[in-house]
């Protein structure tokens, strides 16, 4: 179970687009990295194909290490650090994550 997933709002804590704020696109695994929308951005140039009849110069975002991003709070949108708990519902133990300083459950 990952503290940062698919779909939550970020905040990018270091590099060149640090402070910068966006939703997770995907999370690759393997490399322990993120791609957040418009964040990263970097321009990749393309052959000509079938799907892609131009081709030239696509910018798309990169992937990002997850230990330079931060989950912000729903609550107040600031960062912050996440930690799990093992909740009981309906007599079914259930671990969810919970932001640090809030309190509050992410999922």
């Amino acid at each position: 179970m990952r503290k940062i997933r698919k779909g939550d709002q970020v905040q990018v804590l270091r590099g060149k687009d640090a402070g910068r704020k966006g939703k997770v696109l995907e999370i690759i695994g393997e490399t322990d990295k993120a791609v957040v929308e418009n964040v990263n951005m970097v321009k990749k140039h393309t052959k000509k194909t079938q799907k892609n009849l131009t081709g030239g110069i696509v910018e798309k975002a990169a992937p990002l290490p997850l230990s330079a991003l931060a989950v912000l709070s729903k609550k107040d949108g600031k960062p912050v650090r996440v930690h799990f708990e093992t909740r009981e519902t309906a007599g079914k133990a259930t671990k969810v994550r919970v932001a640090s300083r809030t309190g509050e459950v992410l999922d």
